[in-house]
């Protein structure tokens, strides 16, 4: 089975530079991983995956993007039954004229 958890979208600390410490920015997260699903005891809640992701990047206020990507990888791995990973964060409003990505 696949889950695809696409445009995550929330405000947080995330950066280096002074006023990205203190402004919060919106970040847009996608997700996908695969799964062994055999029934409905062993399913994967994608609601709770989302919402703990984002409690986790609002709670560790990282600096880089790539620390944000790494950690949440090692996050989902450590926490679920998951092959596959992919991740994906964005900063859209960062830069004038584009938008920022790591993927992982």
């Amino acid at each position: 089975m696949k889950i695809s958890i696409e445009k995550l979208t929330f405000e947080c600390i995330i950066g280096i530079l002074d006023f990205e410490r203190t402004n919060e920015q919106k970040v847009v997260i996608d997700i996908s991983f695969e799964y062994d699903f055999l029934n409905e005891e062993n399913f994967i809640d994608y609601s709770k995956i989302s919402s703990e992701v984002e409690e986790f990047m609002k709670k560790e206020k990282f600096e880089l993007l790539e620390n944000a990507v790494i950690n949440v990888d090692k996050y989902l791995n450590k926490n679920y039954p998951i092959k596959n990973l992919k991740i994906k964060i964005s900063k859209p409003d960062i830069l004038k004229n584009c938008i920022v990505s790591i993927e992982h």
